[in-house]
């Protein structure tokens, strides 16, 4: 009679279980599909788009636009010669890269934090708005801004950790909304179609009885 050999791989699976069948609690659940958390994701989405419109606007037609869509981004450039960043191989980038190019970052950070700010507001494309956010988010604190940019960084996580109910108000959600309605509607129209393209081809219908 013939031993099989228990694979390796069966072993730490056998002693720590399948994380696949593992189930979460039923208040996290209960967050991530509540209608009334919505509410307060909603709450956060629009403060967080408001932000970025601002900081957005500033760069684009306020006080900031002369160093960032005028004088070859010299806020950029100031910014990233003479920061403080938090490694040394991200200061190398600034200098070679960042300083030489500044007036065309410069654009791109302020039409980058007003498109985020409006799609937030708007709750389109609410989880590229959320991820686009911590992308700048790191590259601010990579280069030595703190301020506020960890409520940016927190709420911008929650969004996108609950992101079928932080976009459910907003286009987001009633382009879902109408995706699903019309997939419905195309599911229940679709036998009717069926029969009635039999009986307009001459094809005798069968039914099957169970």
């Amino acid at each position: 009679m013939e031993e099989r050999s228990t694979p390796m791989t069966t072993v730490p699976i056998a002693a720590i279980g399948d994380p696949a069948k593992r189930t979460n609690l039923r208040a996290w659940e209960w967050v991530k599909e509540s209608k009334l958390m919505a509410v307060g994701w909603l709450a956060m989405r629009v403060w967080l788009g408001i932000m970025w419109i601002q900081a957005g606007w500033a760069k684009l037609f306020g006080a900031e636009n002369p160093y960032f869509l005028h004088n070859n981004g010299a806020g950029v450039a100031g910014f990233a010669a003479h920061g403080t960043p938090a490694y040394t191989w991200w200061g190398s980038f600034l200098h070679s890269f960042v300083v030489p190019n500044a007036g065309s970052i410069g654009i791109l950070v302020a039409v980058a934090e007003f498109a985020i700010g409006v799609a937030l507001v708007a709750g389109l494309f609410t989880r590229i708005a959320a991820l686009s956010s911590l992308a700048l988010l790191f590259t601010y604190v990579m280069s030595g801004t703190a301020s506020v940019c960890a409520w940016y960084a927190l709420f911008a996580i929650v969004i996108l950790v609950m992101w079928r109910t932080s976009s459910w108000i907003g286009i987001d959600g009633l382009i879902a909304n109408y995706r699903e309605r019309h997939h419905h509607e195309r599911g229940l129209h679709t036998p009717i179609r069926q029969f009635l393209g039999h009986v307009a081809d001459g094809t005798p219908t069968v039914s099957k009885t169970v």
